[in-house]
């Protein structure tokens, strides 16, 4: 069992000072050498500096090096730093912490992470949560179909990136999926019906493309006779009094 080593934010070493520094260096090359330092070495005394630096970086391959130290230090810390992520006014600190969660892989967070982030004003942010819920979910039947019952919320969002997203997340939580999917697919929005019924040719036929399920799922929505336009009421003859 790995050694949960006390963190003291107030003792920052030379080494630390320095590896603080070059995560802020502007060269992203020097940046991604100083994440792979400190994953390398593991030093608690840097949580709070690799937290902080996810949530600010713009480089994509220095992000996945960050959330990987962070996986190698002590995890009942780490996960509590983490945890305050998910609250922060900043999109890109909470998408990282969602992200850093998947990879430290702990199911415990599951009871923790706000739901609210499943319906996050952010794409990015809400399509990490929607892959990392599914990921670190119990196995029991209930709770991943309530959780069915969350994301089917959200179809219809987004380009086809964000429905090809959620879509994933849904096929993955296996076939407790089927019931909310079929109620979305009698959505009067034909977008998320359409999404809806895209989804569920990927739950039964995953080897099917997302484009060939979506183009699928509109020839199914545009065929069902309860979606055929209706004619709109005739006007009212207008009241005419006596001569």
């Amino acid at each position: 069992m790995q050694e949960v080593v006390p963190i003291d934010p107030t003792h920052t070493t030379p080494r630390d000072a320095r590896l603080t520094g070059a995560l802020g260096a502007e060269d992203p090359s020097v940046r991604l050498q100083a994440a792979l330092t400190a994953g390398s070495a593991p030093d608690p005394g840097l949580l709070d500096a690799l937290v902080e630096r996810c949530a600010v970086e713009p480089d994509f391959f220095v992000r996945d090096m960050l959330s990987w130290a962070l996986t190698r230090l002590p995890p009942g810390p780490a996960l509590a730093r983490i945890r305050r992520e998910l609250d922060a006014d900043r999109a890109q600190a909470r998408a990282q912490a969602l992200h850093t969660l998947s990879k430290i892989g702990d199911r415990s967070a599951w009871n923790w992470i706000p739901r609210a982030l499943l319906h996050d004003r952010d794409d990015e942010v809400a399509r990490t949560a929607w892959r990392v819920t599914v990921a670190l979910a119990p196995d029991d039947e209930e709770t991943r179909a309530d959780l069915a019952g969350e994301l089917v919320r959200q179809l219809g969002r987004g380009d086809r990136a964000v429905r090809l997203s959620l879509s994933r997340a849904l096929v993955d939580l296996g076939d407790v999926t089927r019931t909310a999917l079929e109620g979305a697919a009698a959505d009067p929005d034909p977008a998320v019906a359409t999404h809806a019924a895209a989804t569920e040719v990927l739950r039964q036929r995953p080897e099917t493309g997302f484009d060939a399920a979506v183009d699928e799922a509109r020839r199914i929505v545009a065929l069902d006779p309860e979606r055929a336009p209706r004619p709109a009421p005739a006007p009212a003859a207008p009241e005419t009094g006596p001569c």
